[in-house]
């Protein structure tokens, strides 16, 4: 297998020592690896210079198939409509569970770096309990954390109540908000509006985790001065290296199985 693999941050330099013996130039590879999120505005290929639209242009057509993870609706349509076969890691679940892990881990460091308080008996709310939530819960509970989770699935409900953790309905999160010293978010929709940013308290801390728009208002939050961070692409900062591992891991399974597809 010959990959060529475009971008410059930590995850993409990582795997591209991983594939240092199969990496070649674009027009000689069978995949071409590109970062996660492949674009965040749709037009420019993150942590380069490249437009999506040029390689695009190099790929359509040539049987190659283009490997990224959290790829824009609209941009995954225009690869489609060029014949580029895809491959989108985050639609893969162990894909995506490791993910969450590795993010969950970041999102930890980054609160401690950020705050001059322990985690341990620290009131800290966990807005969102997909993936990337429930590892957050289970890791800061070793900190000795009193944790609130966020959900609307009443089975997610019945979860957080089963296991220990505070539960606390969107519609409730008002009550809570202003005895938190740690907030983390992973809706992508605005929660902490204008109204809910002035419950809070001046030493609590924020760490949006969620993709654009984020859970945040953002401009109102740095005005009040609150400690906030809007923390994306996790995996490539805080692990690139077991981030790149993952791809590796996640990209043999997927090789794996078509070939057995065929000779099926």
């Amino acid at each position: 297998m010959k990959v060529h693999i475009i971008g410059e941050d930590k995850r993409t330099l990582n795997l591209r020592e991983i594939y240092k013996d199969e990496c070649v130039s674009l027009d000689e590879a069978d995949i071409v690896f590109c970062p996660i999120p492949f674009s965040k505005n749709g037009n420019i290929i993150n942590s380069t210079n490249m437009c999506v639209d040029t390689l695009i242009e190099s790929m359509k057509n040539s049987g190659k198939k283009l490997i990224s993870g959290s790829i824009r609706k609209d941009v995954m349509e225009k690869l489609k409509e060029n014949n580029i076969d895809v491959i989108d890691l985050m639609e893969y679940e162990d894909f995506s569970i490791k993910n969450a892990a590795a993010t969950s881990e970041g999102a930890i460091k980054k609160a401690i770096e950020m705050t001059d308080i322990t985690l341990n008996n620290s009131n800290i709310l966990i807005l969102g309990f997909g993936r990337i939530g429930k590892c957050l819960a289970r890791n800061l509970s070793g900190f000795g954390a009193n944790i609130f989770c966020e959900a609307r699935k009443k089975s997610d409900i019945a979860l957080i109540k089963t296991i220990g953790y505070n539960e606390v309905d969107l519609k409730d999160i008002d009550a809570v908000l202003p005895y938190m010293d740690i907030i983390f978010n992973t809706i992508p929709y605005i929660i902490l509006d204008r109204d809910r940013i002035d419950l809070l308290k001046n030493k609590a801390c924020v760490i949006d985790l969620a993709s654009a728009p984020g859970g945040v208002d953002f401009e109102y939050i740095y005005e009040k001065k609150i400690n906030t961070s809007w923390y994306l692409a996790i995996p490539s900062k805080d692990s690139p290296y077991t981030a790149a591992l993952y791809i590796k891991e996640t990209v043999d399974n997927i090789l794996g199985e078509e070939d057995n597809g065929r000779e099926n």
